[in-house]
């Protein structure tokens, strides 16, 4: 199973990825993480990752690479990224375990942390 991942990500979230790295020679990957705002109290944040920081965790597939900031990982433990084209809107989605809810227009969720226990178990059970 290799190193315990706080999010997976689908193939198509992947070749995205893979496509953002391809077009921004200086980027790593991509940076997910969370902050306060929006209807529902929290929006997920994507910003280029031209660096690795201290205590990020890597999720990596086929060459795509997306790190978690720390402060993120306790609110998206066990989401799935995903990669959506629609009428409606072409993005990132997160099928995330720990949302409680979201507001009608779809850009921020309320998201309800797990324990640090819960995280630090899933650590060590990889």
């Amino acid at each position: 199973m290799g190193r315990f991942a706080i999010m997976t990500l689908t193939d198509a979230a992947a070749e995205r990825v893979r496509e953002i790295q391809a077009s921004h020679e200086d980027a790593l990957g991509i940076r997910v993480g969370v902050k306060k705002g929006g209807c529902a109290g929290m929006e997920y944040t994507i910003a280029l990752a031209e660096e690795a920081k201290a205590g990020d965790d890597l999720i990596e597939l086929d060459g795509a690479k997306v790190f978690v900031a720390p402060e993120a990982a306790l609110f998206l433990l066990g989401t799935q990224m995903d990669f959506e084209v629609s009428t409606l809107r072409t993005g990132f989605v997160f099928n995330n375990p720990n949302q409680t809810s979201a507001c009608g227009c779809g850009e921020s969720v309320e998201l309800a942390p797990v324990t640090q226990e819960a995280l630090d178990a899933a650590h060590n059970a990889a």
